[in-house]
């Protein structure tokens, strides 16, 4: 049986492995990663807007993984339109990447399920291969956290490099074009950092569990019996 600080260690280590299981699951399923503004320069062109009237043609725009939605402001007042990402728009988009982001987090989301088995395995007794002791319960937890830095990463590769906001934005505009004047990333998006975070936590959490502490000894005094106290 391990002992009662490393049940305590692998128990957290546990309970953290099955939240960033769960911050997973509600990132994926939120359209919230990232907002924006978006200008109709089209709308403003046509009227030569200043800056004080570009104010009506400034909207808004949010999307996650699989759906968003928009606010168009092109002179004539907010028009709220919402969207899926599969199956029209992803064929307008990076769909390699897009895709990989998704089975990078799906990824993720299996090897936290099995880190959550392994803490609980080792929190309960210590196995007897080393592979499904904390050494494996290590490993998972470094898949896992690293599959979901590779989503992070190529999520913002999305955006930056290959101007995920922008080409949503004009998805079947056929008259007006729009730029983007801000991009945010909300607050999926650093779940998943959260998540990531998580898992590095429990790395640590597992290597303090292996130090071994040295043990406190009490010096007994020895008693040494003379022949007069014999006697006596």
């Amino acid at each position: 049986m391990p002992g009662c600080f490393k049940k305590t260690l692998f128990a957290l280590a546990s309970l953290i492995s099955f939240v960033s299981f769960i911050l997973i699951v509600v990132a994926m399923g939120t359209p919230k990663w990232m907002t924006g503004k978006i200008l109709c320069k089209t709308g403003a062109d046509l009227v030569n807007a200043t800056d004080p009237e570009l104010v009506k043609f400034i909207g808004e725009i949010y999307y996650g993984l699989f759906r968003g939605g928009k606010i168009r402001q092109c002179g004539l007042g907010g028009r709220r339109s919402k969207f899926t990402i599969f199956p029209h728009m992803v064929k307008k988009l990076n769909t390699g990447l897009h895709v990989m982001i998704i089975m990078f987090l799906c990824v993720a989301i299996c090897f936290s399920l099995v880190s959550f088995g392994f803490c609980i395995l080792n929190a309960i007794k210590v196995p007897y291969r080393a592979i499904n002791g904390p050494a494996g319960a290590c490993l998972w937890n470094f898949f896992a956290g690293g599959f979901v830095v590779l989503a992070v990463t190529s999520f913002m590769a999305a955006v930056k490099l290959h101007h995920l906001t922008e080409r949503i934005a004009n998805f079947r505009e056929n008259i007006f074009q729009f730029v983007i004047l801000e991009e945010r990333f909300e607050d999926c998006f650093w779940i998943c950092v959260a998540s990531a975070t998580a898992h590095a936590v429990n790395l640590l959490l597992i290597a303090i569990s292996g130090i071994h502490f040295p043990k406190i000894k009490t010096k007994t005094e020895e008693v040494n019996v003379t022949a007069e106290d014999i006697m006596y």
